[in-house]
């Protein structure tokens, strides 16, 4: 009587934790084709992607190569938020102070829309972007002609873009600070040596002396 509810249930067990495994955002995507990095900063409320392998970035646009693995790297300037495109795959969610990974990969060309998928104020709405999904040669020509933008992605320039405002026109930068991402990720440790690029500034507090008896 209860051999047959045992048989289902293992069987059951085996193939939700093999593909619940297999849909790891963490895991990797295998490939033959080396994989592009991606660093993503939720800012409110736009995106900010950072190419560190091609120093290049772009705010409310992501170009990616068909065919071809994208690992991403993940976090957010305060609010949390979730970065979502659904046609190509699961959502995570991106929090201050914190670094999370999801492995994406576009089989065919075209436009994705994406989104944040978390509530995160009065510009939520608006949070949206679109990712390219273009050939080999397509997303070469792309990265070139982003390296011939008048704007560099430095501290100036995040801490101007990182102020709460609802995007406009995509943007695009030649050129990135170092560790820019890593800034981002380290500006709330308090361990030493902690990237300091993005660090708010430290507000000097003023001390009252209780009266005397």
């Amino acid at each position: 009587m209860w051999a047959v509810p045992c048989v289902i249930v293992a069987i059951l067990a085996v193939l939700i934790a093999r593909t619940t495994h297999t849909l790891d955002p963490y895991r990797p995507i295998e490939s033959s084709v080396k994989p592009i990095r991606v660093q993503v900063v939720a800012l409110n409320w736009k995106w900010l992607f950072i190419y560190p392998d091609y120093g290049v970035a772009s705010v409310n646009h992501l170009e990616i190569p068909v065919g071809t693995p994208i690992d991403f790297e993940l976090t957010a300037e305060s609010l949390m938020n979730s970065f979502f495109i659904p046609r190509l795959g699961s959502q995570v969610y991106a929090m201050a102070g914190m670094r999370t990974q999801l492995h994406l990969i576009a089989d065919a060309p075209g436009t994705y829309p994406g989104q944040s998928a978390a509530f995160s104020g009065e510009g939520f709405s608006d949070m949206r972007f679109d990712a390219v999904a273009t050939s080999q040669a397509g997303f070469e020509a792309w990265v070139r002609e982003a390296r011939r933008a008048p704007q560099a992605m430095d501290a100036r320039a995040y801490r101007t873009v990182s102020q709460p405002a609802t995007p406009g026109t995509p943007a695009v930068y030649a050129s990135v600070e170092p560790d820019l991402f890593e800034g981002v990720v380290d500006r709330f440790s308090v361990l030493p040596g902690a990237a300091s690029i993005c660090k708010p500034p430290v507000i000097a507090q003023a001390t009252v002396s209780s009266p005397k008896e």
